[in-house]
C-alpha cells in the first residue's frame, strides 16, 4: 500500500499571502496529500514568499535551508512574490525544485512531478506580469475563529519604493455575489470574525457591477449569519467620510481602521508618489476620533527613505507624535529592485535608518499603552480564540486591544464580556463583571458564565 504523500506551507509577508496559501493547501488536499507542520519532515515543502523588504528575501532562503535540513531529499518549490520578480535568483539556491510566479501557483500541481523532466533540474514558470488578469479568490483560516478573506489583488498605484505592482500586477477584484457567498459559507461553518485582505482594498472593483468597496461592506453587513467584520488596511485617501459614517453605525464592522502614513513630511510623501499630503492624513484621524475616541487607528511608516534629512524626518516624527494613533507599524527603508526610489540620490546610511526607526518604535509602544491605560477598568466584548502559553484564553476587543482572561476553554470562539483590569506590555488581563451573564452577540456564542 503505497504511503500518503505530505506537503508542508511556509508563508511570508501579508495576510494575502495567508489567504492564498490556505487555498493552494485545499488543492494538495483534495489531491490526496497530507498536510504537516513545516517543522517537520515532508515529501514537498511550499514557501509561499513575500518581498517587501531584503529581510522577506533572506527569510526565504532560510526557510529553504531549513527544509533541506529536516528532509535532504524534499522537493521544494517557492512561490510568490519574491518568485515572480526573482525567479533566476530563487533558482540559484541550493535545493529549490521549482519556482512558480504569481499565476502558477495557483496551478502548482501541473508543476510537481511533470513527464520527462529532469527531478534535478530547477524549473522556473513565471508568465509576465502585465499578462496576469485573472482575479483568483482564497481564504484561511486562523484556528476555527477568524479568516482572512481575500477580496482583491495587484495595484494600479505607482509608489517609488513599491515593488508590488511588479509582483502582483494590476488591480483587480472578485465579485461581490461571489464574496457574499464567501462570507456566508464562512460564518456557517463557524467562523465569527473575517478580516478583509488584499494590496490595495479601498480600490476595490466589483468585475460584474459597478459596486465598489462600500457597497461590498454594506453588502456583508446586511448578511445575516453570526459573524463580525475588520478591514485590515486602506489607504487614507480611499477612506473617505461614507465609508468611516458606515463603519460607525454597523454593529458587525469593527472600529479598527489601519491606513499606511509612511511619513509624515509632505517633502517625503511626494518622492514616494503618495496620493495625499500629511494634512489629509491628519483629517482623516481626526474624522475617526470624532466618531470615537476610542477606536483602533494604526499606521505604516517607513524611516531613511532616499533624501530623508534630518529635518524632514523631525518634521514626520513630530506630525506623528501629535496625532492620536493607537500603534505603528514601523520599517526602514529597503532598497527593490526595478523601483524608482532605488536610483535615487541622497540614500540614508543603514546606521540612521536603525535610529530613527529605534525612535519611532519606542514612539509607538509609548501610543499602544496609552490606547490601553484609557480603557482601563471598562468593559469590552471580546472574541476569544485561543489559549496562551499562561493558560488564559486570549482574544481581541471590537477595536483591537488585545485580552487575556481566566475562562473556560470552552469559550473559545465564543463573545463574552469582560473588564479590563492589569496591563501588560503585550496584553491586557481581564475578569468576568459581576453579576452579568455573558450572553453573545451570536447565537453560538457562549449562553453562561464561562469560568
Amino acid at each position: 500500500m503505497a504511503t500518503q504523500r505530505t506537503v508542508a506551507f511556509h508563508t511570508l509577508g501579508c495576510k494575502l499571502n495567508y489567504a492564498e496559501s490556505s487555498s493552494i493547501g485545499k488543492l494538495f488536499l483534495r489531491a490526496g496529500y497530507a498536510e504537516v507542520p513545516f517543522h517537520e519532515s515532508s515529501d514537498l515543502y511550499v514557501i509561499n514568499t513575500c518581498s517587501v523588504t531584503d529581510q522577506a528575501d533572506r527569510k526565504c532562503r532560510k526557510a529553504v535551508r531549513m527544509a533541506l535540513r529536516l528532509n535532504p531529499g524534499a522537493r521544494i518549490i517557492v512561490v510568490g512574490c519574491y518568485a515572480q520578480l526573482k525567479p533566476a535568483e530563487i533558482a540559484s539556491i541550493p535545493g529549490v525544485s521549482a519556482v512558480l510566479g504569481a499565476a502558477e501557483k495557483f496551478d502548482i500541481l501541473r508543476y510537481i512531478d511533470p513527464p520527462g523532466i529532469d527531478p534535478l533540474h530547477v524549473r522556473t514558470h513565471s508568465l509576465p506580469i502585465g499578462q496576469l488578469t485573472e482575479f483568483v479568490p482564497g481564504h484561511s483560516i486562523e484556528g476555527r475563529t477568524r479568516s482572512f478573506l481575500k477580496i482583491q489583488d495587484g495595484c494600479n498605484y505607482k509608489c517609488t519604493y513599491c515593488t508590488i505592482p511588479l509582483a502582483r500586477g494590476r488591480s483587480r477584484s472578485g465579485s461581490l455575489e461571489m464574496l457574499v457567498e464567501t462570507v456566508r459559507s464562512l460564518a456557517r461553518s463557524g467562523v465569527r470574525e473575517i478580516v478583509l485582505t488584499g494590496v490595495n482594498i479601498g480600490d476595490y472593483r466589483d468585475p460584474e457591477s459597478p459596486a465598489r468597496f462600500l457597497q461590498l461592506v454594506r453588502a456583508f453587513d446586511k448578511t445575516e449569519e453570526p459573524c463580525r467584520f475588520r478591514i485590515s488596511s486602506i489607504e487614507p485617501n480611499l477612506c473617505s467620510d461614507a465609508l468611516i459614517d458606515f463603519v460607525f453605525s454597523s454593529q458587525k464592522f469593527m472600529p479598527h481602521f489601519h491606513m499606511p502614513l509612511q511619513s509624515g513630511d509632505d517633502t517625503v510623501l511626494a518622492r514616494m508618489q503618495r496620493r495625499y499630503p500629511s494634512a489629509l492624513y491628519a483629517d482623516r484621524v481626526a474624522r475617526i476620533r470624532s466618531e470615537d475616541p476610542y477606536a483602533c487607528i494604526g499606521a505604516d511608516v517607513i524611516v531613511g527613505f532616499p533624501g530623508e534629512e534630518d529635518a524632514h524626518f523631525q518634521n514626520s516624527y513630530e506630525f506623528i507624535r501629535d496625532l492620536e494613533l493607537s500603534y505603528l507599524h514601523v520599517f526602514s527603508y529597503s532598497e527593490r529592485t526595478n523601483t524608482p526610489a532605488a536610483d535615487m540620490a541622497c540614500s540614508i546610511p543603514p546606521s540612521v535608518r536603525r535610529e530613527r526607526s529605534q525612535m519611532l518604535r519606542i514612539l509607538s509602544g509609548k501610543m499602544k499603552r496609552s490606547f490601553y491605560e484609557k480603557q482601563a477598568g471598562s468593559l469590552h466584548e471580546v472574541l476569544f480564540e485561543s489559549a496562551g502559553a499562561d493558560g488564559l484564553l486570549e482574544g481581541w476587543t471590537r477595536n483591537y486591544l488585545r485580552v487575556a482572561a481566566p475562562l473556560n476553554p470552552e469559550a473559545t470562539n465564543c463573545l463574552v464580556r469582560v473588564k479590563l483590569d492589569v496591563l501588560r506590555p503585550d496584553c491586557v488581563y481581564a475578569s468576568l463583571p459581576a453579576p452579568e451573564r455573558n450572553d453573545g452577540l451570536f447565537e453560538s456564542s457562549c449562553t453562561r458564565v464561562l469560568v
